[in-house]
């Protein structure tokens, strides 16, 4: 199975942004059970989501996310890149609270 590509962008210091996805990151884990193992900056995912296997791994860098993960299929393909895209542009907004992430 092939890899879906993302990075979003951000202007947090990185310490607030490792923060803000450990948030995101544990907040799947709560709502989906997606395991995350984190080795400094880079966490690495697994689990099913929606019955769907995820396998992923995510860098967070002074200035973007990026990361890859399982692709989950042409007629899934855009909607989990968008969702992924979409979770950590609010993640990593610095005018919003983490909190508004678990809504």
């Amino acid at each position: 199975m092939g890899m879906i590509k993302f990075e979003v962008p951000h202007r947090l210091a990185r310490d607030e942004a490792v923060s803000r996805a450990r948030k995101l990151l544990d907040h799947w884990g709560r709502k989906y059970g997606i395991v995350t193992q984190w080795n400094g900056d880079t966490a690495s995912l697994h689990g099913k989501v929606m019955g769907i296997s995820l396998e992923a791994t995510m860098t967070i860098t002074d200035n973007a996310v990026t990361g890859e993960a399982t692709d989950p299929g042409i007629l899934l393909r855009a909607k989990a890149k968008k969702y992924l895209e979409e979770k950590f542009n609010l993640a990593l907004d610095p005018n919003r609270k983490p909190e508004d992430l678990m809504a």
